[in-house]
């Protein structure tokens, strides 16, 4: 089964190679509260930095990567539905993007949490997680981050 999360901070230490995002589940009644489980996702500092742009809607001359990839998703007539993080092997989160194309099939692209996030995150993508990576990510020890 698969949880509601939000995304509730974003740590950026630019003088370490990791940097850390961390995930709130979205009680039912829509809110992050207390009570809520939360588990941090370590990620390199580009995507990072691309999350925090994209949250602030921070204006760029260029498009980076991730904007690409969204103009090409809408351009081709596709909406990123939701983001999913699906599993944790060896300390390593997988994740998909729900992608609906312009016939209004569902796809599902293999992604990055951090790329999938820093995708979705601007125009409010909902994202879920496995209760099991959930259970698994909440008995790592801070040290195995």
């Amino acid at each position: 089964m698969s949880v509601r999360m939000q995304l509730s901070r974003i740590l950026i230490r630019e003088l370490v190679d990791y940097q850390i995002i961390e995930l709130r589940e979205v009680l039912e009644n829509g809110r992050a509260n207390d009570e809520a489980r939360t588990f941090p996702i370590v990620i390199g500092l580009p995507e990072a930095q691309a999350i925090e742009r994209r949250l602030a809607g921070v204006p760029i001359k260029r498009p980076q990567t991730h904007d690409l990839l969204a103009s090409v998703v809408e351009a081709l007539g596709g909406e990123i539905e939701s983001i999913e993080i699906t599993h944790l092997e060896e300390h390593t989160f997988f994740a998909r993007l729900n992608v609906r194309n312009a016939q209004g099939e569902t796809i599902d692209i293999d992604s990055r949490p951090s790329d999938a996030i820093a995708l979705g995150i601007a125009s409010g993508v909902p994202i879920y997680v496995d209760e099991d990576v959930i259970d698994a990510a909440r008995r790592q020890e801070p040290g195995e981050l």
